[in-house]
């Protein structure tokens, strides 16, 4: 029997259902929306997410084509003799480069429904106005309530994320046109929004006091991506061989206060090429974020564990950026746990798998790092480094990296004096290998710097920051503190390694390797 084809990239639900393709069925969520009531509904996910195929899922549903839906959940709980207008919007396609370009793409999407919907505005070139009539005339037209599906409602402000002063323009200019849809309440069935980022309801959002945020709803956990479940029973055809448990540290764990899932499109590149490499990492660098941490001098090995209060896990402003909110929107972390103080909710936010930990910490090195191939060479060197227990060749590995990055980035950020700085870029490099690499471990004595496990072995690491000249105190600290000890039968071998840095040399000037006997 022939297998079914990956649908890799297809965000077209009839394509789906008409050419054989793979489907796990998200449709029992869409009855769950309309029963809900309210009709207003916001949710937020990471690129690449299915958001675009679970929208165009309700497209279909809403035009009645009950022909797609054959063998679904839907087909027999849905009310098919009701039909409805939809007006569909979305700014996934190319980049928005200011606010003119955004009229002109708006523009441009009102008159595509316009030819969908057989109406014409009388005032098509008011893209406010515009919306409005499309809205009225259709509900009229049609007999029933309109409906409005939006997709990426954020894009063209992510677009220029990098410039704040373009952003908020086109914000502004979003804001007006979504401002439509309070005004057309008394024409509307149901409204649907996705995107990667939540922006506050005062700045994009004012007025729409009924919009219902799905986001980290538990019973809307899973609306998309794939659960382990669906996983194996979609695509169990194609699972033989593979070590389930092995693709679940790679792509699973994306948690928005429910069952965790994959990405989509992890998924589908895996089963296709049967590699594990990092598919949904690579179709977009983290750049902006990355700039942003280091410039904050945030300790990059925190984000295996941050907390966070709810304000700040849901609302994203572009004037003041918070780093955390836009890693946990952008899909770079995720709820791990829930903590209740009180009436108070708190989030314990950190990696979703292994996939992103080792390509996020690599991005960190490729942005701090003048060549790229040299970093990838001192990559592989660390590892064979560590596999023949050559720590002379360690110590030049992290030298030759210190060495490499421009003074100029020191000056503009004051990293120098940073411990952190330079206990990030080592557990960077760990991470980046995929290794086991732990941070302020707790021990009876205090918190131990920095743990990292290869091949049964064990590295203790404690950094500090001088003046100038080495002073020994780092590994002194280890042995006094016997952090040790804590390792001892869990470990075939444990090596001390103090580290001291420079403020003037910027770099190492003493590392200091002991076996614990």
């Amino acid at each position: 029997m022939t297998k079914k084809k990956l649908p890799v990239g297809i965000q077209s639900f009839e394509k789906i259902r008409t050419d054989n393709f793979y489907y796990v069925d998200k449709t029992p969520f869409v009855k769950k929306l309309v029963d809900e009531g309210g009709g207003y509904f916001f949710l937020s996910r990471p690129r690449r997410f299915g958001k675009s195929l679970f929208l165009d899922t309700l497209r279909q549903a809403f035009l009645g084509k009950r022909e797609l839906f054959k063998g679904l959940f839907l087909e027999e709980n849905w009310d098919w003799s009701k039909k409805y207008p939809v007006i569909y919007i979305s700014f996934g396609a190319g980049v928005i480069e200011d606010e003119n370009d955004l009229i002109k793409r708006i523009l441009l999407i009102l008159e595509e429904n316009q030819e969908s919907l057989e109406i014409t505005c009388k005032h098509a070139e008011d893209y406010r106005a515009c919306f409005y009539e499309l809205i009225k005339k259709a509900a009229e037209k049609y007999g029933t309530k309109t409906v409005v599906l939006v997709d990426e409602y954020d894009k063209p402000i992510l677009d220029r994320i990098d410039n704040i002063e373009t952003a908020a323009r086109i914000r502004e200019k979003l804001k007006d046109f979504y401002s439509v849809l309070k005004d057309a309440d008394p024409y509307l069935n149901f409204c649907f929004l996705t995107g990667v980022t939540k922006f506050s309801k005062v700045s994009i959002f004012s007025g729409l006091n009924n919009l219902k945020d799905i986001t980290i709803h538990p019973g809307y956990a899973t609306i998309c991506g794939y659960t382990q479940e669906e996983f194996e029973n979609t695509f169990a055809d194609r699972l033989e061989g593979i070590d389930l448990s092995e693709v679940r540290r790679w792509y699973n764990g994306y948690s928005w206060l429910g069952e965790p899932v994959y990405n989509p499109f992890d998924i589908l590149l895996f089963l296709d090429a049967k590699e594990f490499r990092p598919y949904w990492f690579e179709t977009g660098t983290p750049t902006f974020l990355i700039k942003l941490l280091l410039e904050r001098r945030f300790f990059v090995p925190e984000l295996e564990a941050v907390e966070v209060g709810e304000a700040l896990l849901e609302s994203f402003d572009i004037e003041t950026i918070e780093l955390e909110t836009v890693l946990f929107q952008t899909g770079y972390l995720t709820i791990k746990e829930l903590r209740k103080r009180g009436p108070r909710r708190r989030y314990l936010l950190g990696y979703p798998n292994l996939e992103v930990k080792m390509s996020f910490t690599d991005a960190v090195l490729n942005f701090l790092s003048e060549r790229l191939s040299a970093k990838e060479r001192l990559i592989d060197r660390l590892y064979d480094a560590l596999e023949a227990e050559d720590f002379e060749a360690l110590r030049d590995i992290f030298y030759g990296f210190f060495a490499g990055i421009p003074h100029d980035w020191y000056r503009k950020t004051e990293l120098a004096g940073y411990e952190g700085f330079y206990a990030s870029i080592f557990y960077c490099y760990f991470a980046a290998l995929g290794l086991d690499v732990r941070v302020e471990e707790a021990t009876n004595q205090g918190r131990l710097d920095m743990a990292v496990t290869f091949d049964g072995r064990c590295y203790l690491f404690e950094f500090k920051v001088v003046e100038d000249e080495a002073t020994g105190d780092s590994l002194k600290q280890l042995k006094e503190k016997r952090y040790w000890e804590k390792y001892q039968g869990k470990c075939k071998k444990i090596w001390l390694i103090g580290v001291e840095f420079s403020k003037r040399e910027r770099n190492i000037v003493s590392f200091e390797v002991e076996e614990v006997s």
